[in-house]
């Protein structure tokens, strides 16, 4: 069994045609999908598809690209949709100062607010970070809350190393595929007790598939490259990323 911990079946194209693309994921083997919300509206959405399909979860969170857009009053909203039964983390949130969408002030404000809402729920977060390590590590540590995966990630071997030590887990999308020997050594120097695969659909199709439109059927893809680079093999990265993801989102076996 595979997990799918991070797309966006919430956007097109892949919401426009679920049921197939949930059908291709069934037969490469991945059995849970979660749904990443980037927004209120998103997240609603992600919720209802979820509960359309006993295979599909959501999350509920602000992208920071989204932050300017939020309504007053989201943290109310926020944490009635994370009671939703089908809601297994909040996410997607954090920072990007590589797009720098949103005022940096106004991401710090989002991610913080939060993480805030995250610990107090004891609910797993879904961590966003591009060009912000220093930030997004000041800001887990103020708060104390550690019980986070970093999404995508990309940071160099050295910021995968103090993110583990506390207690964070890290995923891979496509981007394991790309040839990037930072990345790489990321993946060959941890352990697969801190991985967990993502497709990040309907972006980062993983190499062989660039420019189609990904979705969680590619899983396997990214999953085979991890056990070429740790000399292992498949059936070993599924099982132990596999437990990883149920034992995070305390999903359903």
């Amino acid at each position: 069994m595979l997990i799918d911990t991070h797309c966006h079946l919430n956007y097109s194209p892949l919401e426009e045609q679920i049921d197939s693309v949930v059908e291709r994921a069934k037969s490469e083997g991945i059995e849970k999908i979660i749904c990443v919300g980037t927004s209120i509206k998103t997240s609603e959405t992600a919720i209802s598809i979820a509960e359309k399909h006993d295979c599909i979860f959501a999350t509920a969170g602000i992208h920071p690209h989204d932050a300017t857009e939020a309504k007053k009053g989201w943290q109310k909203e926020l944490e009635i949709l994370l009671e939703h039964e089908k809601v297994v983390a909040m996410g997607e949130i954090g920072i990007d100062y590589f797009r720098d969408y949103a005022p940096q002030n106004l991401q710090l404000a989002f991610f913080n607010e939060q993480m805030e809402i995250a610990k107090s729920t004891q609910m797993p977060m879904i961590i966003h970070n591009r060009k912000a390590d220093n930030d997004v590590k000041q800001i887990l540590l103020d708060t104390d809350y550690f019980k986070a995966v970093l999404h995508c990630f990309s940071s160099n071997l050295e910021y995968a190393e103090e993110m583990i030590n506390l207690g964070l887990l890290i995923s891979f999308t496509g981007n394991a595929t790309y040839g990037s020997k930072k990345t790489e050594k990321v993946i060959k120097a941890t352990e697969l007790s801190k991985i967990m695969l993502e497709t990040d659909a309907p972006f980062l199709p993983p190499a062989g598939k660039r420019g189609t439109t990904n979705e969680p059927a590619n899983i396997p893809i990214i999953a085979k490259k991890i056990a070429e680079l740790k000399n292992s093999n498949i059936e070993e990265v599924a099982n132990i990323t596999t437990q990883n993801a149920l034992t995070f989102f305390r999903l359903p076996k």
